[in-house]
């Protein structure tokens, strides 16, 4: 079966120090996939920093759409730029924090139809 989402239909997640909306999940009738529209806004003088997270159970895909930013993990810290795609590990602490003049933009990718694992 085909189904096609529109932008109106993601769903805004309230999640610490950005904008995510989560576009395909359990929610939308996906058995095995999560796909995320993530913004890392520019920051700003006396922002406080998102403190990293990990996905115990999968891993995560991330393509940089636009914007600049770094990527503090475990295994180190990467610099990111638009065209750019991540692979992190089950389990790996990590953050991603926009470096750059403009938004940061990312397309975030699952292997599980639910998120709500995040630890």
């Amino acid at each position: 079966m085909v189904r096609v989402i529109r932008s109106g239909e993601a769903r805004d997640l309230d999640l610490p120090g950005r904008r995510s909306q989560e576009v395909v999940s359990a929610r939308t009738g996906s058995e095995a996939v999560t796909l995320r529209l993530v913004e890392i806004a520019v920051p700003q003088p006396g922002d406080s920093l998102r403190e990293p997270h990990r996905h115990a159970g999968f891993e995560e895909c991330i393509y940089i759409l636009s914007g600049q930013g770094t990527m503090h993990s475990d295994s180190g810290e990467y610099s990111l730029e638009a065209g750019d795609t991540i692979l992190v590990s089950a389990g790996e602490s990590h953050v991603t924090r926009n470096t750059g003049k403009t938004p940061l933009q990312l397309l975030c990718f699952f292997p599980t139809a639910d998120c709500s694992e995040q630890k």
